[in-house]
């Protein structure tokens, strides 16, 4: 019945995509999309979520007037924003829709063609919003939006990235005079009703459509025991006994299936069991994937694992989301997930269709052997950890203040507290402890502020500009410095400062992107490197990756 909700040239396309019946989620979501309905669909991994929201789409934009840019998706990773334009621009140029993309790496070209010439469809993150909410031209084409999708929902309401979102989507809210629809993606979560009011803000009553199926899962747990053979292995890797014999059974696992995915909790662990593999085996076809890669390698991992080229990729949170890399038959987690939520958005990824089986092993050590075995349980129970919120976060506060003042020369204290205390996680803020916030801004001369009786005006000043604009992102930054292989000539990703002070000399080693390097040159935030073979060498370590347990793990593990 869905489908044939659509407009004959989607349905027709359906059908050479070779759609057969709709999934669950598409069964449920189409209808309340195309009548313009707030939603939230949480949907297992793979179980068709993001074609249930386009297709709607798409015959809306098909089939009522629309201005560029009527809709936004916006997604939390700058590669899920590639991913989706490839998924989508297929669709798009069939039916004759204009798609683009815009993040921190697009073109100042690319920029340009979209003030000038706007898509149907414009995908982003909740950072590059912020950056377009300012724009003069772009601002203009912002408030023909319709709707607003957020994808992976559930990956940012949790993090000041979520709270910089809420109120984000408050400001586009002013622009458009409320009149978008908000539709949010999520896979399943432990707190449905709080994404939902996350979402809401000002807007209508947002309707939780759950489309998970009976979705199946089979998870081992496992702590290999290292041979008298494998502690001498071992002594030639430089890694620890009970290390290697978890590398010996990744490899077995790696011969004995058609493709496997391989998470780790940190980039760090990602390169050594890369490297060590490669040691222990130089014709296993398998290579590594993390955010600190360049893009040009990523992708490249991307398609060689999609091609069938590479049989396996060793991640961490980088191929955790929906990017597409074709059929996984195992997924092996590194040592515990840290979280219920992480395992089963991990594990997800095997079985990647409706009605398969999405096959999992936990690979422990003897220090997290019990929160392994607490996590798996409660994964096959479907006790998933409850969202929490960052409620009254002051910082995010303080940029979207400057940010509503770009948006407006001049606003009212009153109608300022309108508009902030309409996003979800400011429900709670004071009239008073808002106007003690404006007071330092002004004490820090970033604001003026006019007073009168009825309610205070509020003006920017000069030093705003700056402010907002090293504000954009919540994510935490450091320094990076450009790694550049000087056989190719091509970036191999990027290292943080602090481990370029202590190992950026000429003649050091380190491992990256799964191989040894020596350091030729440090120039101007660039290492030029060559590679080579060596498995002494060092292992980078990145800021802030550490994944938190719940309390609520905590008590049940101990």
């Amino acid at each position: 019945m869905s489908f044939k909700l659509l407009d004959d040239r989607i349905k027709k396309l359906i059908k050479e995509k070779g759609f057969l019946d709709p999934s669950p989620a598409q069964k449920l979501a189409i209808e309340p999309i195309i009548k313009e309905r707030n939603i939230l669909l949480i949907s297992s991994t793979g179980l068709g979520k993001t074609e249930a929201c386009l297709l709607p789409l798409f015959h809306k934009l098909l089939n009522e007037k629309n201005s560029p840019i009527s809709v936004l998706y916006i997604t939390p990773l700058k590669s899920l924003n590639r991913d989706l334009e490839e998924r989508m621009m297929w669709w798009c140029k069939k039916i004759g829709l204009t798609i683009s993309v815009r993040h921190g790496d697009t073109s100042r070209i690319e920029r340009v063609a979209q003030k000038e010439m706007p898509p149907n469809i414009l995908v982003t993150t909740p950072e590059s919003l912020g950056a377009l909410l300012v724009g003069k031209k772009m601002r203009e084409h912002l408030k023909n939006v319709k709707c607003v999708v957020i994808d992976e929902i559930h990956e940012i309401v949790g993090s000041k990235r979520g709270i910089q979102l809420s109120l984000l989507l408050e400001r586009l809210a002013m622009i458009t005079e409320n009149k978008f629809q908000r539709i949010g993606l999520s896979a399943t979560v432990g707190s449905p009703e709080l994404v939902a009011n996350f979402l809401q803000g000002s807007g209508e009553k947002v309707n939780v459509i759950r489309a998970e199926g009976d979705k199946k899962y089979s998870i081992k747990v496992e702590n290999p025991i290292p041979t008298a053979k494998d502690m001498i292995n071992a002594d030639q890797l430089f890694i620890g006994t009970r290390t290697y014999a978890r590398l010996k059974r990744i490899e077995e696992i790696m011969k004995s299936q058609k493709s496997v995915l391989v998470f780790t909790n940190t980039r760090e662990t990602a390169e050594v069991i890369s490297s060590r593999l490669h040691t222990i085996d130089k014709e296993l076809k398998q290579s590594v994937h993390h955010g600190s890669l360049s893009k040009e390698k990523r992708i490249s991992s991307e398609k060689g694992f999609k091609k069938e080229e590479l049989k396996a990729l060793v991640a961490t949170s980088s191929l955790e989301l929906g990017i597409d890399i074709g059929s996984i038959d195992m997924v092996v987690q590194y040592l515990s997930s840290r979280q219920v939520t992480r395992l089963i958005q991990r594990i997800g990824r095997a079985g990647h269709k409706l009605g398969e089986t999405s096959n999992g092993i936990l690979l422990s050590g003897e220090e997290d052997l019990f929160e392994s075995a607490a996590i798996a349980q409660a994964l096959m129970k479907r006790k998933l950890e409850q969202i929490k919120i960052h409620d009254l976060a002051l910082d995010v506060l303080t940029s979207q203040i400057i940010g509503i003042l770009f948006d407006e020369y001049e606003i009212t204290e009153d109608r300022l507290y309108k508009i902030i205390s309409s996003a979800y996680p400011y429900r709670n803020l004071k009239k008073g402890h808002l106007s003690e916030l404006l007071n330092f801004l002004e004490a820090i001369y970033l604001i003026w502020i006019q007073r009168n009786s009825l309610s205070n005006i509020i003006k920017r000043r000069k030093k705003c500009f700056d402010y907002y604009f090293t504000n954009l992102t919540m994510i935490s930054d450091s320094q990076k410095y450009k790694v550049i292989s000087i056989i190719q000539n091509e970036p191999v990703g990027s290292l943080d400062e602090a481990f370029v002070s202590e190992h950026g000399k000429t003649g050091e080693k380190f491992i990256f992107s799964g191989r040894a390097w020596k350091i030729i040159q440090v120039d101007e935030k660039k290492v030029i490197v060559e590679p080579i073979e060596d498995i002494e060498s060092a292992i980078p370590a990145w800021i802030g990756e550490l994944i938190p347990v719940s309390y609520e793990k905590q008590m049940i593990i101990s």
